[in-house]
């Protein structure tokens, strides 16, 4: 695994804004950057193929334990979550996809310093935009990306119904482009979609409609469950039939309280991070993380030596620094597309702690 410094297409900004990619560039700085790439051999693909198979099966295997133990509490989850998550997980609602991030350096094993399993971004990014330049750039060579073509398959799995209807806050550049593709992808697996912006979800009464008054049978929503089970809105899900997509037991997995309980279960596995409650149980430097954080939201690296009071609804997480390149950190985002992984794509910062403003960098192998 390595970091090459290349030159940037012509006009790339053209180039992306052709295939839908409008928000390339945050702030006046660019977020897609391609004056440079990351390059691995097969064999360090294969590794991050087979972790991410892996702790995808060690994180199912954790759901059923949760559940069938009842430790709700620990991840924060109230009676009414709970009855939710229960009963999609007994009626094996599939999920569409999620993203693992891993730090990688090519030598050592991938260690998962969390699991994106509700909303994960940079998924149109990692499934089109990299495709596209590594056609342009190095059609020789091949990348790590089934992303696209996984997801039209997984569509004829979960999108059963008259329609699937996918709602978000399109008023977000991102959240809409990354749910308009999905919606893409779900038509070209052959089913009728309808958009909505997630204010536009009504509710009848006895099921959740639509601007038409339509029933919503399967809804995708790019909206954190977390967000949505705060809301009044969510008195209505348990006397609906509608089906969602993340599915509610998802709740277990897109939450950082899950590490302690994975690192619980499977003590010493090789992809996994020592983790706890409690900071005093974790050795050395450690990362301090909100159960509920996103995009880097309150994240605090702890010094070997330095103490904290142990906060509420908070996790501690023994460091496993990103490989630096060229002074950039790097995190690997492995792509689960049902229970299969998918693809990567890499986000990297000038800082250890990777935020929505980390820049996404293409990769390719040969």
């Amino acid at each position: 695994m390595r970091r090459e410094r290349i030159v940037p297409r012509t006009a790339w900004q053209e180039r992306v804004e052709a295939i839908g990619f409008g928000f390339h560039t945050l702030e006046g700085k660019p977020y897609w950057r391609e004056d440079a790439c990351y390059v691995f051999d097969e064999s360090e693909i294969e590794v991050l193929e087979t972790a991410t198979g892996e702790l995808h099966a060690l994180c199912l295997d954790a759901v059923e334990r949760i559940i069938r133990a009842g430790r709700y509490a620990e991840l924060g989850l109230g009676d009414d979550a709970a009855r939710l998550v229960e009963r999609s997980w007994f009626d094996r609602d599939p999920s569409l996809y999620g993203r693992m991030d891993l730090s990688f350096d090519g030598a050592s094993p991938p260690k998962l310093p969390e699991y994106n399993a509700d909303t994960p971004t940079s998924l149109f990014e990692a499934s089109v935009v990299q495709w596209y330049w590594l056609e342009d750039v190095a059609p020789e060579a091949d990348q790590f990306n089934s992303i696209h073509e996984k997801l039209i398959e997984r569509w004829r799995t979960v999108g059963g119904g008259p329609r699937v209807h996918f709602a978000a806050c399109y008023d977000n550049p991102e959240d809409g482009t990354t749910t308009d593709y999905l919606l893409d992808t779900c038509v070209q697996a052959g089913c009728d979609v309808q958009p909505l912006d997630i204010e536009e979800i009504g509710w009848s009464g006895k099921a959740f409609i639509d601007l038409a008054d339509r029933p919503i049978d399967r809804l995708f929503k790019l909206y954190p469950w977390e967000w949505l089970m705060s809301e009044p809105f969510a008195a209505h899900i348990p006397q609906s039939a509608a089906r969602w997509l993340e599915p509610p037991w998802k709740m277990l997995l897109s939450n950082k309280a899950i590490l302690p309980l994975l690192w619980e279960f499977f003590p010493g596995h090789p992809n996994l991070l020592p983790a706890s409650r409690a900071r005093a149980d974790i050795e050395g430097p450690v990362v301090a993380k909100p159960y509920w954080g996103r995009e880097g939201d309150g994240i605090i690296v702890l010094r070997a030596r330095e103490s904290s009071e142990d906060k509420p609804f908070h996790v501690y997480q023994a460091l496993a620094p990103l490989p630096v390149y060229d002074g950039r950190h790097a995190l690997v985002g492995s792509w689960i597309v049902g229970d299969e992984p998918a693809g990567i794509g890499i986000r990297e910062d000038d800082d250890r702690i990777t935020r929505n403003t980390s820049c996404f960098v293409p990769h390719m192998f040969r």
